[in-house]
């Protein structure tokens, strides 16, 4: 008996690549009662605190990727080192050599794991030759995270925005303690493998402060936990699993509403998924004294693609923003080199998430939206109204996936007949949606200190959400999971939904399923809630008494152990 309970505690210590250490699961939960309980108890000792989180912190991402917990270490030393003589170097010259050498060592990091073998498969396409993929390399959670929060601290050295920890180093003692400090800011475990991206500038003056938590910061830490959970193990798992993964792993043996429902589902759950990571993170921060970015604020409500990036994924939306497009010349180079710099970036931006080329297509749809939008809001004079530029890049969405539909697919079921009715009929709907809308322009406000509701911005977030929801489609089918190749995947889901489509299904296709349609429902309806109305709710829980966050903690454990499956589903970023 004692064998066998000495085998599960070592076990519990030993990284298993099937079951990684995940914050959805009950196991992370345990093991952070038992650290939190430690970090309160060290709260006057501020050395002993940061070293034992950041023993934790290396556990944690053990238990996430095993031994490749030395990429960390590596990072970590690099760049503490290298933002010393950057900012030490005696003329320009070197101070960018330093630069440069610390940005080729997170980028050689970053691209030997991830993108090796994609660079080996697009050579051998392209140019014919038959080089064999390199076995064993192993992605490493959380890489493409860290790689770019400690790349900031060295372009932030460089341009004079930051000074480094080692300024005031005098001896190994002052040393130990500023690399404590870096080692903290880089593997500090809420945010390290999926987000959100910090910077040095704001974190770092954070280590140095007291641990002083009002009951108003535990309730919105708690208030983050409890709704991040609800979003990641209710909705989004719950819709993959029974649907979503199902009509994408095989969307040809669905309709074509079925095809589209899954593509709103999708759209529902990488949300759900991604922001409920995020809030579970910024939540953790909160209850060991920590402030992180917000990453989400209610993307699809957004009316223009520019306003849906400064919405979704903030943290890395911003780092693009700052250390990329500024960087290339951003918009003070004339407006070629403006649209020039934002498709570099965009394209960058998908291959960021994922080593093929159907994330630098997102990344490249994107693009052009965001150039399209912009060029017709500056130089077109009845297009200033967010609503037409939205509707004029959905009608080219609709150009886009034809095109798609007809190079990409073979023996598609059903003739270009159907195919050209399905098209003509989807974009007649829109025009019809978008004529009225224009006509009957009635707008009011249903709260003193809400926005002005009107239908023309509801036009705006219908059109803006439709063209993400199309790009959804193709950074799906890139999943790794995905069984067969994703231009093919994109191309059948595109076919069937213009081919195969058929509204008097809706009944028999919500009956096969229909608590997933109540799940997608719920997200919808919630997200499309004025922004204030969350806030309001949160101010309500963190000022609740205790045994209403008791109980709306069992509950919320309730409802995950329901819809749980047999194993606990990783988050979607994990894969980037």
């Amino acid at each position: 008996m004692n064998t066998v309970d000495w085998n599960i505690i070592i076990d519990f210590f030993v990284y298993d690549p099937e079951r990684p250490l995940l914050f959805n699961s009950a196991a992370f939960f345990v093991l952070f009662i038992i650290f939190y309980g430690i970090y309160i108890s060290l709260k006057h000792q501020k050395v002993g605190r940061i070293a034992y989180t950041l023993l934790f912190s290396l556990f944690f991402y053990y238990k996430s990727s095993g031994f490749f917990f030395w990429l960390l270490i590596l990072s970590t030393l690099s760049d503490f080192i290298l933002g010393h003589f950057i900012y030490r170097a005696k003329n320009k010259p070197w101070r960018l050599f330093f630069l440069i050498l610390s940005i080729a060592v997170n980028l050689g990091i970053l691209g030997y794991f991830k993108y090796t073998n994609f660079l080996i498969g697009s050579w051998n396409f392209t140019f014919g030759t038959g080089y064999d993929a390199i076995q064993g390399i192993f992605l490493p959670v959380g890489i493409s995270f860290f790689t770019f929060q400690t790349m900031s601290y060295s372009i932030d050295v460089y341009r004079g925005e930051l000074k480094p920890l080692t300024e005031n180093v005098k001896d190994w003692k002052s040393l130990g303690t500023n690399l404590l400090d870096f080692a903290f800011f880089v593997s500090f475990f809420p945010q390290l493998v999926a987000g959100p991206i910090v910077r040095a500038a704001s974190f770092l003056p954070q280590i140095s402060n007291k641990l002083n938590l009002s009951k108003v910061q535990l309730g919105y830490g708690f208030a983050l936990i409890i709704g991040g959970l609800f979003k990641k193990a209710v909705i989004s798992d719950y819709i993959s699993i029974n649907f979503v993964d199902r009509v994408f792993d095989s969307p040809e043996m669905y309709s074509g509403l079925e095809n589209m429902l899954a593509s709103y589902g999708y759209a529902v759950q990488i949300y759900c998924d991604f922001s409920g990571y995020s809030d579970m993170a910024i939540g953790l921060a909160l209850l060991m004294g920590f402030q992180l970015p917000e990453n989400f604020r209610l993307p699809y409500q957004a009316k223009t693609l520019q306003e849906f990036w400064r919405r979704w994924h903030i943290s890395l939306s911003t780092w693009l923003r700052d250390y990329l497009y500024i960087s290339l010349g951003g918009n003070r180079k004339g407006k070629i080199r403006t649209y020039i710099n934002l498709m570099i970036t965009m394209l960058l931006g998908g291959l960021w998430h994922g080593a093929g080329w159907v994330y630098i297509l997102w990344g490249g749809l994107h693009g052009v939206g965001l150039a399209i939008d912009r060029f017709l809001s500056k130089e077109v004079p009845f297009m200033k109204r967010a609503s037409s530029r939205a509707f004029a890049i959905l009608m080219l969405v609709h150009l886009f996936g034809i095109a798609w539909v007809l190079a990409f697919t073979n023996n598609i079921e059903g003739s270009h007949g159907f195919l050209t009715r399905g098209i003509l009929l989807s974009m007649l709907g829109w025009i019809m949606f978008m004529a009225l809308v224009h006509t009957i322009d009635y707008s009011f406000k249903w709260e003193e200190k809400e926005k002005t509701f009107s239908f023309r911005r509801v036009a705006s977030v219908v059109f803006t959400f439709h063209f993400v929801l199309f790009c959804w489609i193709f950074f799906r089918a890139g999943a790794i999971n995905n069984p067969d190749p994703a231009m093919e995947t994109a191309g059948t889901i595109l076919s069937k939904i213009l081919t195969d489509f058929n509204w008097l299904e809706l009944g028999s296709s919500l009956a096969k399923a229909p608590w997933v349609f109540v799940m997608i429902l719920l997200a919808f309806v919630l997200h499309f809630l004025p922004l204030g109305w969350h806030r309001r709710v949160q101010d309500w829980y963190s000022m609740s008494p205790i045994p209403v966050k008791a109980l709306s903690l069992a509950f919320m454990i309730w409802m995950v152990i329901q819809t749980a499956s047999s194993d606990v589903v990783p988050f979607i970023y994990f894969q980037f």
